[in-house]
């Protein structure tokens, strides 16, 4: 069989070209540090190195979002442990307000004390993530959480959504928390009791601190009200009516029962008793309800402007005035603990999801750096074994060139050619 020159030329160059793209490919890895310089090269393992990325840049993303959640809730722990520093020294000017010996002017001092600290807790209240987010305002984050009315009352101007952000492919969690349920609700499962008595009431009754003598008592967590009447006749005899609320909103009435002057609790049916002395008048009344039914009464601005009213209210000399006083203070008390506890429940769950988030991190890490080994065996080139191809590949070029140049010399290939 005849061979043409050209086929010889061609095939020589066919071997040589084939020989500097295998050895192109090899310097292309050396230099790049990949395995696969084109998809080409490993199909399979280009679409898992496609999926492990977008896994990879998904984790990182997470961990990006979760930072942002660590900043919010520091952010939020630092405001709250300011709370609860102020809300001590509230409940001690309390204590202070209650004290016999204080004098009307003492007591406007006192009254002024507040009015400051309300301030500082007004500013609390609307504290921000250092971004210009307001933290207790909800999805209203641009605006603040609370406002002051022309009357000078305190509201919440936020909504009802609470921000999360996805800490993970399977969870979010709450970066801020509500002002209501910060400043304005009690503590969920909360079993405590408030009393309020009336405005109106003509009598020296001071109502005090409630307690639950039956946790199982059939009433216990049921609102109740205690109305005084007096019995007609030439020696009248001052009574008490309680009546209690079931959860359907039906009454039930106990009494009336006689009132002793000397009485220092009044036991109400059902499991509770709620502390008591002085002397109230036919029509006076007290209510006693658990602090989750009264959800509407517990704004803390609204409880400092209740007592800030009373201490301003003179009451030297004047019993019914001294009585008034005494039944804020008691109110105001009870109300500012379960505002405290609320607090100290809320920075427990703000501590908790720091905990839940450190969590995530090291689960995070230590997925990343899994996503990070497998793309590495992937994609990333051995060199120990692409030098050695290098010098393979280079001999083989330098041998094909050779043999080239053997052949075209050879006088069969000019033969070959005639």
């Amino acid at each position: 069989m005849r061979i043409s020159s050209s086929y010889f030329f061609q095939t020589g160059l066919n071997s040589i070209n084939a020989q500097q793209s295998d050895l192109l490919h090899l310097y292309q890895q050396a230099a790049s540090g990949q395995r696969m310089v084109t998809p080409a090269d490993d199909p399979l393992g280009a679409a898992q190195a496609v999926n492990l990325s977008q896994s990879q840049s998904l984790n990182e993303r997470y961990a990006a979002n979760r930072d942002v959640l660590k900043m919010n809730l520091g952010n939020e722990e630092n405001a709250l442990s300011s709370v609860t520093t102020l809300l001590q020294d509230i409940k001690t000017r309390l204590v202070e307000a209650g004290n016999g010996t204080m004098s009307d002017a003492d007591r406007a001092t006192l009254a002024d004390v507040l009015r400051n600290s309300k301030e500082t807790l007004f500013g609390l209240a609307n504290s921000t993530d250092g971004n210009g987010q307001y933290l207790f305002s909800g999805f209203a984050a641009t605006q603040p959480a609370f406002v002051k009315n022309a009357d000078g009352t305190v509201s919440y101007a936020g909504d009802g959504g609470q921000r999360e952000i996805q800490a993970d492919q399977t969870r979010r969690i709450a970066a801020t928390d509500l002002g209501t349920s910060v400043f304005a609700s009690a503590a969920s499962g909360s079993r405590a009791y408030l009393t309020h008595a009336d405005t109106g009431n003509q009598g020296t009754g001071v109502i005090g601190g409630p307690s639950i003598t039956d946790p199982q008592g059939d009433h216990v967590g049921l609102p109740f009200t205690i109305e005084f009447s007096e019995t007609a006749g030439p020696d009248p005899v001052l009574q008490y009516t309680v009546h209690t609320f079931d959860a359907d909103g039906d009454a039930e009435t106990y009494g009336p029962l006689n009132y002793d002057e000397g009485t220092t609790t009044l036991q109400l049916p059902g499991g509770v008793q709620v502390a008591f002395s002085g002397l109230p008048k036919a029509g006076d009344s007290f209510s006693v309800e658990p602090a989750t039914h009264a959800d509407t009464e517990l704004n803390v601005f609204d409880t400092l402007d209740a007592i800030i009213a009373a201490l301003d209210a003179p009451a030297d000399g004047n019993p019914l005035g001294q009585a008034q006083l005494a039944n804020a203070l008691a109110s105001a008390m009870q109300r500012i603990d379960v505002n405290y506890d609320q607090v100290l429940t809320v920075r427990a769950s703000v501590g908790s999801r720091l905990s839940e988030i450190d969590a995530i991190d090291a689960n995070g890490s230590a997925r990343g750096l899994s996503y990070a080994n497998q793309l590495s065996k992937l994609e990333d080139v051995d060199y120990y074994t692409v030098t050695t191809q290098l010098e393979l590949r280079r001999s083989a070029l330098e041998a094909a060139a050779l043999a080239f140049k053997k052949i075209q010399g050879t006088s069969l290939f000019n033969m070959g050619s005639s």
